[in-house]
């Protein structure tokens, strides 16, 4: 799986922004694209999932979801754990 298969998801653009970033990657020939999110983008992340495999693809399965703590420096130079995801979006067999 490379960047290229990798979207994304932020808090700057609505859901349907990143369903049709994911529609692009599947209409370009991908067989998996993955969602990544961190903090309260993750909702946005699962709705995008959602959105993307009810209405527009219905093929599309969740292949895998992984959670995991990131560490990240602030500002100010002390640390902050943020919980993120990566959620594997592929067709079903």
């Amino acid at each position: 799986m490379t960047d290229d298969n990798t979207v994304y998801v932020g808090n700057k653009k609505d859901a349907m922004s990143y369903v049709m970033a994911v529609t692009t990657q599947f209409n370009k020939g991908s067989e998996e694209v993955v969602l990544k999110a961190r903090g309260g983008a993750i909702s946005r992340a699962v709705d995008t999932a959602e959105i993307t495999k009810n209405r527009f693809l219905q093929n599309l399965e969740i292949l895998d979801i992984t959670t995991e703590m990131e560490e990240l420096e602030n500002e100010d130079g002390s640390n902050s754990n943020v919980s993120a995801i990566s959620i594997t979006l592929g067709e079903s067999n």
